[in-house]
């Protein structure tokens, strides 16, 4: 498994928002055109994803973006069951491991309509009071990236004894990070163990009753990765659109309308967000991340059952 995870990172080319090219370059533009689309495989939520595609088709009429979404875990199995069956299709990949495209901060929420502010957890260790059975939801490492990366930044704060206590109050699991969120704003359950904080702030924005809790302890930082395929079969329309993720426009658009973070430093925030420089990050180290990726679902399903 080790040799076939370093041949992949060997056929990715991952780009940062200091090395994006002008996507003016009217050659590139062209042969874009003549190549069609870009098939884009990415682990952001399927609103997103598809405002970004819509936004570089009417940029560049005549280029069409094939919007795959799914999970980081699941994109990761599929990109090398395509590798190893010679199969040549995605040209852009996307995931929440580690990387410059989007940054993401995973919190807590709560439903304004079954919990008061006064009775909500403040802090991580909130979640494993009694009073919560029954009562929590989580979404799945072995099926988002996002949560791989909130569990290891908790089990470096407390352990896995965190886990297996958090586990004892008959948590209900979900799959992408988003879902905890849609979840508590449903009223199924009122307390969301974890999610990202994007997705919560779109939700509250539209008028759910959730509200967010950024827990003193600290916020899981999951930086998102965006990158080529080596063997791309668009590979010119790729780079386009890359570029075109990691212009200031796009990437404000992002912060403004999906509440996201990005990387690029020229991008301002809705004042109703904190700045990530008031938060207490918890970064984990994407190096450390892969090694234990194993562990990490096996022991989170060694305590959750699932």
């Amino acid at each position: 498994m080790t040799r076939t995870i370093g041949t992949l990172a060997a056929t990715l080319l991952v780009l940062g928002a200091a090395a994006v090219a002008s996507a003016q370059d009217a050659a590139l533009v062209e042969a874009a055109k003549k190549e069609g689309k870009i098939v884009w495989y990415t682990s952001l939520v399927l609103p997103s994803a598809e405002k970004v595609a819509k936004l570089f088709e009417a940029a560049y009429p005549g280029i069409r973006v094939d919007v795959n979404r799914t999970g980081s875990q699941r994109i990761l199995q599929k990109v090398l069951q395509e590798m190893q069956a010679g199969i040549k299709n995605a040209d852009v990949v996307h995931t929440s491991d580690a990387g410059h495209f989007v940054l993401l901060v995973n919190v807590i929420t709560y439903n304004t309509r079954a919990v008061t502010a006064a009775d909500a957890p403040k802090t991580w260790k909130d979640l494993l009071d009694p009073k919560w059975k029954g009562k929590l939801v989580t979404a799945h490492p072995g099926y988002s990236g996002v949560i791989s990366t909130h569990v290891l930044a908790l089990v470096h704060l407390f352990g896995w004894d965190y886990f297996k206590q958090l586990a004892q109050n008959k948590v209900m699991l979900t799959q992408s990070a988003a879902d905890p969120l849609t979840v508590v704003a449903s009223g199924e359950r009122p307390v969301a163990a974890n999610g990202g904080e994007y997705s919560a702030y779109q939700l509250k924005k539209k008028g759910s009753p959730i509200e967010i809790v950024y827990p003193k302890e600290g916020v899981p930082l999951v930086v998102s990765p965006t990158a080529i395929m080596a063997a791309a079969p668009h590979p010119n329309a790729a780079r386009l659109f890359t570029d075109f993720t990691f212009t200031r426009e796009i990437q404000q658009v992002m912060a403004d309308s999906e509440g996201l973070y990005t990387g690029h430093p020229e991008v301002k925030y809705p004042t109703d967000k904190p700045k990530m420089t008031d938060l207490k990050l918890l970064a984990v180290d994407p190096e450390e991340l892969e090694k234990r990726n194993e562990e990490i679902k096996k022991r989170f399903v060694e305590f959750f059952g699932a």
